[in-house]
């Protein structure tokens, strides 16, 4: 099997010579590219019978890296079994106008931040409303930060639970094949992202190179978020699965997941590298090859902030408050 440890032994200095070292993108390709080799350290094995040795190389066990997602994952989702309730969950997926794209890239902490914000809470204050559940419910939200030919398309995926806990603390079941009207979440959402988006700007906390200068200027800002509010965003609710472990499986699909996993990698050479790419709107598999540069420079857009907690878990489901209430 080629891996993307191999692109990346292969060309990370030309990288570097093409577009510069940083710091926290420096620190996962060193470990991807020292992941199961002397540089890790290890420990040796020697059978009693026959005497032969031999030498096991510790993981980087860095969340990039494409070796070391499996156990971390099986992990995760071992402790997770008693916290899911056995009840239907929805899938909601969160996304943004590709305009947007650039100035989330450059204000990636913030930014993530406000689209775990913004999506949480217009979850919430839906469930919450007696015109759709009355309800409080519980979700866990996910952030993944690419598209299938590793471009830069940030996006919350949430799982949520198809029901909650009303005033009475009796538990609602949501309608089967129905959370709540996408046009309402589209709206709610967009509303909570921009708002708070102009917040942060008035507050003087957004940063703006490259090809985002432009939206320093006040008049080119508010012209923006103009067009951002009349564009429509699409997000996407649909359920997918009915009781604990169904659900838990299906986790483990989305929270352990990075930018590409090594079993798409069709081929990799010196200088270019080969993997499978899915077309989402026909559905159709295809192939995309890149040189080698471009490859490391698309798979470190999606290194996330040190410290980012990139699962996050709310309401019923949050750590505070699942235990008691899921109790009752």
């Amino acid at each position: 099997m080629y891996k993307v440890q191999q692109v990346f032994n292969q060309s990370y200095g030309s990288y570097l010579e093409m577009y510069g070292e940083n710091n926290d993108s420096d620190k996962v390709a060193r470990a991807i590219t020292g992941c199961k080799t002397p540089a890790m350290g290890g420990n040796m094995t020697t059978c009693h019978d026959c005497g032969s040795t031999h030498m096991h190389y510790n993981s980087c066990r860095n969340r990039h890296c494409p070796c070391c997602q499996s156990m971390t994952r099986e992990k995760w989702i071992d402790a997770r079994k008693a916290d899911v309730v056995d009840a239907p969950y929805f899938h909601a997926v969160f996304t943004v106008p590709a305009d947007l794209n650039p100035l989330i890239y450059y204000n990636k902490r913030l930014l993530y931040n406000l689209l775990y914000s913004a999506s949480s809470e217009t979850l919430l204050e839906l469930a919450r409303d007696d015109k759709h559940m009355g309800a409080d419910i519980g979700f866990l939200s996910i952030l993944h930060t690419w598209g299938s030919n590793l471009s830069f398309h940030p996006h919350i995926h949430a799982i949520v639970l198809g029901g909650g806990l009303n005033k009475s603390l009796k538990f609602v079941a949501a309608d089967r094949n129905f959370l709540f009207p996408v046009k309402v979440v589209s709206r709610l959402f967009r509303g909570k992202f921009l708002s708070s988006l102009k917040r942060l700007y008035l507050e003087g906390k957004l940063s703006f190179p490259g090809d985002t200068s432009i939206l320093q200027y006040p008049q080119e800002f508010n012209s923006f978020l103009t067009r951002m509010y009349s564009t429509e965003w699409v997000p996407h609710i649909k359920e997918t699965f009915k009781g604990a472990a169904n659900v838990i499986e299906y986790l483990g699909r989305y929270t352990h997941r990075i930018a590409i996993s090594n079993s798409r990698i069709l081929d990799a050479g010196d200088e270019s590298v080969t993997f499978s790419v899915k077309d989402y709107k026909s559905g159709d598999k295809t192939t995309l090859t890149l040189r080698n540069e471009e490859f490391i420079r698309r798979f470190l857009m999606h290194v996330l902030p040190k410290g980012f907690v990139k699962i996050r878990h709310y309401g019923l489901l949050s750590n505070r408050t699942k235990r008691k209430k899921i109790a009752i």
